[in-house]
């Protein structure tokens, strides 16, 4: 599909779902996330990562991520989200600081977000739809206005995290936030360029190879080591080879597991034979020992 096609029909996917979703099933996920009290890995300086597919299959996950913040106690919370290459712009930079190209050359080097005069793609992303609906829904349910939350979107930090334009300032911000991410980190299956015979079906064998895959990136990023993270994330169709960076640079040493496992079906969205479909994970950042 046109990257510009593809982002108006996932732009229109979420407000479906959302809609669909309505006031009870929202409270509903939201109600199903607390299985999970991750507010204490924040308020110790760890990260929360969840996913942003489709929120039928993950809500719950984004509404943990929601709950953690809420409960933590603090005043301020950083969302450290994956910006999108939705200009072929965007995407031949990002293929070319893959293939070791400076991420210096390309003007859209560097971080985005709420409050900064770099760049305005962001505010047409759709990593962090879900999670404002669902932080819209609990605060409103608990009749408060909660934290200040700041949204940052890195690209191109090209294993050199500490270069990205931008950093000094969220450093600076992270010393007295808490701090959660966004990711789906395993896209796969026809739509995403696997061929037929070679692609997974989201059963247990599936899920199982999706599970591995992603502890091959966290043990990576647990390392420091950024750009094997980076070509990690281009192998495994993870986008959050810039969001990971940036969260695992500005919180230093940490180990993190998967707390929970699902997926959504993505073959209708890329009009694509099925097996296509996109892993979502609750990872769980905890400071190294």
């Amino acid at each position: 599909m046109e990257r510009d096609a593809l982002q108006e029909a996932i732009l229109a996917l979420y407000h479906r779902e959302h809609a669909e979703l309505g006031e009870r099933g929202t409270l509903d996920l939201l109600d199903r996330a607390r299985q999970w009290d991750l507010s204490g890995v924040l308020r110790d300086g760890g990260v929360i990562v969840f996913p942003h597919a489709g929120v039928a299959d993950c809500g719950h996950q984004i509404a943990a991520a929601v709950h953690a913040c809420l409960d933590s106690g603090a005043d301020r919370v950083i969302v450290i989200s994956v910006l999108h290459a939705f200009t072929d712009e965007m995407q031949d930079a990002r293929v070319r600081v893959a293939a070791g190209e400076p991420p210096s050359r390309f003007r859209h080097w560097g971080i985005q977000g709420t409050g900064l005069a770099r760049g305005n793609e962001w505010r047409s992303d759709h990593a962090l739809i879900s999670f404002r609906h669902f932080w819209q829904a609990e605060t409103r349910r608990r009749g408060i206005k909660g934290p200040e939350v700041i949204e940052r979107y890195p690209y191109l930090a090209g294993g050199k995290p500490g270069e990205l334009p931008g950093i000094e300032e969220i450093a600076r911000l992270a010393e007295e936030a808490v701090v959660v991410s966004t990711a789906d980190p395993f896209h796969h299956g026809i739509g995403y360029g696997d061929a037929a015979e070679e692609a997974y079906w989201p059963d247990e064998q599936g899920l199982a190879h999706a599970r591995q895959r992603i502890e091959e990136g966290i043990a990576l990023l647990a390392r420091g080591d950024y750009w094997g993270y980076n070509q990690h994330c281009v192998d495994a169709k993870s986008d959050a080879r810039d969001a990971g960076q940036l969260f695992r640079y500005v919180r230093g040493p940490i180990q993190g597991r998967i707390l929970d496992l699902t997926y959504t079906d993505s073959t209708l969205l890329y009009h694509s034979p099925a097996p296509t479909w996109v892993a979502g994970a609750l990872i769980e950042w905890q400071l190294a020992q």
